[in-house]
């Protein structure tokens, strides 16, 4: 009696080990934009400790993010470059915005302090158009009273991925420079008239770091992590506001969720005195119809948690969260837009 209770126990020991692994074995899987990947890492480690679950982000840019999740290759995607409902419809994809954040221009300038380059949007497109080749230029000078501006060449840093950043950059130069719209247009890849190529936010800011008399762009928080010098960039008001969470959040306010088809917005050069111009959201991409709902339903749980309790970690990280009614939104649209092969919901 005694040998059948101990090998009683030791099977209740094992089938609990099993258990166990397996809730500490889920590991969701993620690729693309480097825009977000500071807030998701963050996200996901304390995801892990609160639930042993694990979130595997690849920071790979949102061309390959959004290759990856039509592929399947991966358990979502993410962009910040949104795609229009036509483009989710042809690969039966929805997407949902996480925070917003912002680029911002990083220079490597000897004698120019942090935050005191100025420049308007069609000055900056003329400097990555190779319109504008040296940092003492008179359009540079004249915006620039007081700032000792060196005899210097200009070097472009631009993004040699896919990427969603370049694309929310490129987005605002074709709001403010017509021959720029002309020319180069927008996407998460173009043709860059000049300039060398990084991979990754991380790629743009090691080369600023290094080459004497460069510009390039990166998301904010990898200017304020790495230290970099970045300029100012004149808002629609004409107003030079300092990138961060406030100026992120004046754009944000005129993003309209609610009338926007698969959530598509996109908030550069955003009216508002507060507004910083080159403002972005960055977004999930996902299946409608989840080959794998149980997995499916891990990467809501996930989504979730970042929704409810991620947003003080986000703002940490002067990421903007979404608005509680905008949450209200998207929980709604998984709902209703997520569905197993046999026609169940995934979302609780």
């Amino acid at each position: 009696m005694l040998n059948t209770t101990h090998k009683l126990g030791a099977l209740i020991a094992a089938a609990s080990l099993i258990f166990v692994a397996n809730v500490q074995a889920v590991e969701i899987t993620g690729a693309g934009a480097t825009f977000p990947y500071p807030i998701y890492a963050k996200w996901a480690e304390a995801y892990n400790a609160k639930t042993g679950v694990k979130m595997n982000y690849q920071s790979i840019g949102s061309g390959g993010g959004i290759k990856q999740i039509q592929n399947k290759t991966v358990n979502f995607g993410a962009s910040d470059k949104p795609l229009t409902q036509a483009e989710l419809d042809k690969d039966g994809l929805m997407q949902f915005p996480t925070v917003v954040g912002g680029v911002v221009p990083i220079i490597n300038v000897e004698g120019v302090p942090n935050g005191k380059l100025k420049l308007t949007g069609e000055v900056l497109a003329n400097i990555f158009l190779k319109k504008i080749t040296r940092w003492n230029d008179p359009a540079l000078a004249k915006l620039n009273a007081g700032v000792a501006l060196p005899d210097a060449n200009i070097t472009v840093v631009h993004r040699s991925d896919g990427s969603g950043t370049t694309f929310v950059f490129a987005n605002y130069l074709s709001k403010v420079s017509d021959e720029w719209k002309t020319k180069v247009g927008a996407d998460t890849a173009i043709s860059w008239p000049t300039g060398v190529g990084g991979k990754g936010n991380e790629g743009v800011a090691s080369y600023v770091q290094r080459i004497k008399g460069s510009i390039g762009y990166v998301e904010y928080v990898y200017a304020k992590q790495n230290g970099l010098n970045y300029a100012l960039v004149q808002n629609k008001e004409g107003e030079y506001v300092k990138p961060g969470f406030a100026s992120f959040q004046s754009a944000a306010k005129y993003a309209e969720w609610d009338k926007a088809p698969g959530f598509y917005e996109i908030i550069t050069n955003e009216p508002g005195k507060e507004s910083y111009p080159i403002s972005g959201a960055t977004f999930i991409l996902m299946h409608k119809v989840q080959d794998n709902p149980a997995m499916a339903k891990e990467v809501l749980k996930f989504f979730n948690f970042a929704y409810t309790e991620g947003d003080k970690m986000a703002d940490s990280l002067d990421y903007v969260p979404m608005p509680d009614a905008v949450v209200k939104l998207i929980q709604n649209h998984w709902k209703i837009d997520m569905k197993g092969k046999d026609g169940s919901a995934v979302a609780e």
